[in-house]
């Protein structure tokens, strides 16, 4: 079978990754993630989000050595765990280390990295304001995964955090080790020296121009707009930030479907339980689309890629495209049904 993504989908495609990525930094809350994402696997036949351990936030000031073993110890299990799973249910486990400049970001690496190498997705790099701090972080990162015995490099996630950072964020998307960029909403904001208000760091009821809040204020956009852009040229997932108003189910729902539809984002980051559902839900195509998806994808398949007419439309690879996208995205969030014929495409 000649697969879609063979055919379809070019160097500037982005990983698959799953549309939500859950950060947690207290013991108990690792754990019970760790759990939760076992469970939603097999509930929903697939690792519908991403478990981040974090160090940066989580570690306490002057314990950043034992918390980063602690999620070196975390990472391990877990991995070990899911081992017996099939591929599609095995945990999918990452850590957020120190920035590069920070004291604690070598012993980050050496207990994490040079010890859990082989059971991580990916490493999270905070405050990256350029390629020199990716290469700073490689310098160290690279030897403590060949110590570990990994076979492939580590994918690398950065958060972008600054206005340099935004202004380099082209060319931090363009190195090749990099997966993925996040924005970093609260530094962001916090890096304008109280040029930009705290509202931009929340979200109003209705996001209304004069509101400044995060979907409103014009700088905050800007970033988020460039993010999403440089990801879509280089081929990188970009992952939306938080909303830390996380007791309201409405405003998540309208900020991620906000961000998925209009901002462009793949991804969006979690951090309480209660928000994974929703973020999946709203990352989800609508079945409506999922059906039209895997009509044409069968029937260009079907035809060997050449043009169709279905339903009085004409349908070719540029449109071939955008229908495989959207089955990747009913893949991710479990919306496309286990009878759909286009199942054959995301068979092992």
């Amino acid at each position: 079978m000649t697969h879609p993504r063979d055919v379809l989908l070019g160097p500037a495609a982005g990983p698959p990754l799953p549309v939500c990525d859950h950060y947690c930094g207290v013991h108990a809350r690792m754990v019970k993630s760790l759990a939760l994402q076992a469970e939603l696997a097999q509930e929903l036949g697939t690792c519908a989000f991403d478990v981040t351990l974090d160090c940066e936030d989580g570690a306490p000031v002057g314990g950043e050595q034992d918390h980063a073993q602690m999620v070196a110890e975390l990472a391990n299990s877990a991995w070990s765990a899911s081992q017996q799973l099939a591929p599609r249910h095995r945990a999918r486990i990452a850590a957020r280390v120190h920035p590069v400049d920070h004291p604690a970001f070598a012993q980050d690496v050496a207990a994490i990295i040079g010890r859990s190498a082989q059971a991580l997705c990916h490493v999270m790099i905070p405050k990256v304001d350029s390629v020199a701090d990716i290469e700073r972080a490689l310098s160290q990162i690279d030897p403590a995964e060949k110590a570990n015995g990994r076979a492939r490099h580590l994918p690398l996630h950065v958060l972008i955090e600054s206005p340099l950072a935004v202004h380099h964020v082209a060319a931090i998307a363009a190195h090749p080790r990099v997966e993925s960029l996040s924005f970093g909403l609260m530094d962001f904001v916090s890096s304008h020296g109280g040029a930009i208000p705290a509202s931009a760091m929340g979200m109003s009821e209705l996001s209304l121009p004069e509101d400044l809040d995060q979907f409103s204020h014009p700088l905050v956009v800007r970033a988020k707009l460039a993010i999403s852009a440089a990801c879509h040229a280089f081929g990188k997932v970009a992952s939306h930030c938080v909303v830390t108003e996380f007791k309201s189910a409405v405003r998540l729902k309208k900020a991620a479907s906000y961000a998925s539809r209009a901002l462009g984002f793949a991804r969006m980051w979690s951090i309480h339980p209660d928000q994974i559902r929703p973020i999946l839900a709203a990352f989800a195509p609508a079945a409506n689309e999922v059906d039209q998806a895997s009509r044409i994808l069968c029937a260009a398949h079907a035809a060997d890629w050449a043009p169709i007419s279905i339903d009085g439309h004409l349908h070719d690879r540029a449109s071939y495209r955008y229908f495989w996208q959207v089955l990747m995205r009913a893949h991710q969030t479990a919306k496309l049904q286990s009878h759909d014929p286009a199942q054959v495409f995301f068979s092992p």
